[in-house]
């Protein structure tokens, strides 16, 4: 499993990263606002699960009373394929999941983007 806080989802190369070290999951506990949440949360979770072919549970609190700083809540899993698995509402709960890891073997299998990255042509980008 690898663990990237809130604002880590945003960099796809870290999960690139943990994914090459073995994660299968990758949790990232978040407090997006009610302007980056509705637009982004759900949208670069999808984006980190299906680029890794790894699930992706990604944690908020919930929202407060008024006032103070109110978080998107929505804390949801999703699958390799990029499906939500389980979500929330902004409210308190707890979301329930089940995590089935031969999916991310036979994702990897079925589209082997691993083996068929080029890395060799990400040093022209830097350039």
């Amino acid at each position: 499993m690898g663990v990237g806080i809130c604002y880590d989802i945003r960099f796809p190369e870290l999960s690139m990263l943990m994914k090459k070290q073995g994660a299968k999951v990758l949790l990232f506990p978040g407090a997006f606002n009610l302007t980056t949440g509705p637009a982004h949360w759900e949208l670069l979770q999808r984006a980190r699960a299906v680029d890794n072919q790894l699930y992706v549970a990604a944690t908020s609190p919930a929202r407060g009373p008024e006032g103070g700083y109110q978080a998107w809540g929505h804390s949801t899993v999703i699958s390799p394929w990029g499906e939500v698995v389980a979500t929330c509402g902004h409210g308190e709960s707890v979301v329930y999941a089940e995590v089935d890891l031969e999916k991310v073997e036979e994702m990897r299998r079925n589209i082997p983007t691993t083996n068929q990255s080029r890395s060799d042509l990400y040093e022209l980008v830097q350039k």
